[in-house]
């Protein structure tokens, strides 16, 4: 299918100059996710930049939690998540989402821009992912302009908490999920474009070990070494590591002086299992070797934390919206290929609810999440372009949710 004349009359309205101006006014507004400040202050450039489009609501978070380093858990507090409705009425709606918080926090040396050559932009966040904002903002602009609005309605979600695994944010994000027919995500697309297919789940735990303190020297047999049960702990979790799982022991905190035995510890790990079923035994594992520690060092130990990302197979509800982008993308001489993806995103949430989703519909660009994270600027209007036709070829072809 070659390009009508009003979608190409709607995809000239994409303005590639605006976007990388929105780039640059968002990235150097430090929004690292735990500076509440910088995420309110770019919350309110966001909600301007989308107000054309409809009433932007600020939803406060849910609450969330955090185990400390001494065991005890306490609220953690997260930033405010944009949320935009439009046409809910229509016959056929799609959820964009994508996060505006960033890994780089308030004190991190990486907060300016600069061009590491000509059309590579440099900065924190611009390819992950307020490069993808712009993108969206860019697409669905473009679709209001395009005869199929009226049959297409959608919903924005630009959340504060994405890095952070979404914890203030995944009630809304599933909400909006479970009434809509596609989800399309702006996280950044690998250099060469290529999409995100197939991810593996995510959880992160903290199990804190109560042991029993003693003098080292004089009775160190009537203390209870929490640090010792947490290196043992965290060898057995690090054994557990299996072609479908992936567990990263990431952290023991706990010990004092020298001359006391520790009676307290908490270790940190990550695990990501690339199947229910992996996630699962995972889950259980932990639990076994939890309850192996605390009987052999006689020790108390429980754990904080969950699977905040469920697996996301690439299974065939899944395939049938990649293909619509593949078809897109070669009507407008972009390849499109995807490969599985160590990495998790909200996709993953969304996907849990049996809605079909691409999730790396954002800009070209690469090292993310460190200093070096960069922008090729052409791809904001590639991509705006490919997002746009795909909302106008969703909407003609009337796109359904899977039964």
């Amino acid at each position: 299918m070659s390009l009508s004349a009003p979608e190409r009359d709607a995809l000239a309205t994409i303005d590639g100059a605006q976007m990388l101006a929105q780039v640059e006014a968002w990235c150097p507004v430090n929004s690292g996710s735990r500076n509440l400040a910088g995420l309110e202050a770019t919350a309110a450039l966001l909600a301007q930049a989308f107000a054309p489009l409809g009433e932007v609501q600020l939803r406060d978070p849910a609450p969330a939690d955090q185990m400390l380093p001494t065991g005890e858990v306490v609220p953690l507090v997260h930033g405010r998540n944009l949320h935009l409705v439009v046409r809910p009425q229509a016959p056929t709606r799609v959820l964009l989402t994508g996060h505006y918080d960033t890994v780089f926090p308030a004190d991190h040396p990486f907060q300016s821009l600069s061009w590491r050559e000509p059309g590579i932009l440099n900065g924190p966040g611009v390819a992950d992912m307020k490069g993808g904002i712009a993108v969206m903002l860019a697409a669905v602009t473009a679709l209001e302009a395009s005869p199929w609005a009226p049959d297409l309605g959608y919903e924005v979600v630009l959340n504060a908490d994405e890095e952070v695994s979404s914890l203030g944010s995944a009630p809304l994000l599933l909400e909006c999920a479970r009434r809509v027919d596609a989800g399309l995500t702006f996280e950044p697309a690998l250099p060469d474009g290529t999409l995100a297919g197939a991810r593996p789940g995510s959880g992160n735990f903290a199990i804190h070990v109560q042991g029993r303190s003693a003098h080292a020297g004089r009775e160190p047999e009537k203390g209870r070494n929490a640090v010792v049960a947490a290196a043992d702990l965290a060898l057995r979790l690090a054994a557990l590591v299996a072609p479908d799982l992936k567990v990263n022991v990431a952290k023991i905190e706990g010990g004092g002086p020298n001359n006391v035995v520790p009676d307290t510890a908490v270790v940190r790990v990550n695990m990501r299992p690339s199947t229910p079923a992996a996630e699962a035994r995972a889950l259980a594992a932990l639990d076994a070797a939890i309850a192996s520690v605390a009987a052999a060092h006689e020790v108390d130990a429980h754990h904080h934390g969950h699977f905040a990302r469920p697996p996301k197979p690439l299974d065939a509800n899944q395939l049938r919206l990649f293909e619509l982008v593949k078809a897109v993308g070669a009507d407008l001489g972009l390849p499109i290929g995807w490969r599985d993806a160590g990495g998790v995103c909200d996709g993953n949430n969304l996907a849990a609810t049996g809605l079909a989703v691409v999730d790396t519909l954002g800009v070209r660009g690469g090292a993310i999440h460190s200093a070096d994270e960069f922008l090729i600027v052409d791809s904001l209007t590639e991509r705006a372009e490919l997002a746009a036709l795909l909302l106008m070829r969703i909407a003609r072809a009337g796109f359904r949710r899977a039964a």
